[in-house]
């Protein structure tokens, strides 16, 4: 005779890597009752979808209401969470603007995703897979427009780059290239030079605020090994 099977019932749960940039990227966990770190996330209610149930989630458990883009990264079976079910767990990408963090709920915390703390169900795998995720998709498409301010310069946009990639970008050729392909346009304003002196700044901005997939940008490949962190080399046309 057969033994019944130990989780006879699947049910869906969704978790959301929620991701920003300031100085450094960083991701929003809260924390457990029992004191651990989690991502924001839980059980899928009937009859909603993956997306809303996300959405649900990140303002109930974190405060977050306003996400510039929503993404699912990748969806898994796990048996050793629950003592009754086995959970199919989807894991979201959200990725915000950063601002002030005054209205977090008190046990939520950014923590920079280079020095995470131990992490609920095992999930900081699918903060690592989001990060790479992200890396990927900064090289073919407009997706930076969902961490940046609706206006910035060219340093502070490479900068944002730099965090999530790890290594050095150059300015002007990170605005020939979003450029060339359509995705960032001057607003016509400039910023006031720094103490240093030098010409103001001119102001940008992407030119959607939706996702637009462009095409792989060689500006962005890792530096060659050995090559150090330099600027990242031009473009080929």
């Amino acid at each position: 005779m057969s033994q019944a099977p130990r989780h006879p019932l699947a049910a869906p749960v969704v978790n959301a890597v929620v991701l920003r940039v300031t100085d450094r990227l960083e991701t929003l966990l809260w924390r457990r009752p029992e004191g651990t770190w989690s991502l924001p996330g839980g059980f899928v209610r009937e009859g909603e979808s993956l997306d809303d149930a996300t959405r649900r989630h990140l303002a109930s458990k974190v405060g977050v209401t306003s996400v510039e883009h929503l993404e699912q990264l990748d969806t898994r079976a796990s048996a050793g969470t629950h003592p009754e079910l086995w959970l199919l767990d989807t894991a979201y990408v959200a990725l915000v603007r950063p601002g002030p963090d005054d209205g977090l709920p008190p046990d939520t915390a950014w923590h920079p995703v280079a020095d995470l703390p131990p992490i609920a169900f095992g999930h900081e795998g699918a903060v690592h897979r989001a990060h790479d995720r992200l890396r990927g998709k900064l090289s073919y498409s407009n997706v930076a427009f969902a961490l940046a301010p609706e206006r910035f310069t060219l340093r502070e946009l490479a900068a944002l780059y730099e965090a999530v990639l790890g290594y050095a970008i150059s300015p002007t050729n990170l605005g020939r290239v979003l450029g060339r392909d359509g995705l960032l346009a001057p607003t016509g304003a400039t910023r006031a030079a720094g103490s240093a002196g030098g010409r103001p700044a001119v102001e940008f901005a992407f030119t959607s605020d939706a996702l637009v997939v462009s095409r792989p940008l060689a500006a962005f490949r890792p530096p060659a090994r050995g090559a150090g962190t330099g600027p990242a080399p031009a473009p080929s046309a």
